[in-house]
């Protein structure tokens, strides 16, 4: 299983919500979180393989800023 973690631009519970359909539907996410606390609003992602540009894609659709750590 792969961590993959990336640096956002999400800042509150609605960001998050937003993003929420689009991350819950990528195929080979085992798990994902965010973590607002963290000065970079991390978002961790589980998989069984690097689906980095798909992540990136489907935040990116929803409006915010992603890159990966």
């Amino acid at each position: 299983m792969e961590k993959l973690r990336f640096k956002t631009s999400l800042k509150c519970g609605g960001c998050v919500k937003a993003v929420t359909p689009g991350l819950d539907n990528l195929e080979g996410i085992a798990n994902w979180k965010v973590d607002l606390e963290s000065p970079d609003k991390v978002i961790e992602v589980e998989s069984t393989e690097d689906i980095s540009e798909l992540v990136i894609e489907s935040v990116k659709k929803a409006g915010f800023q992603i890159s990966r750590l």
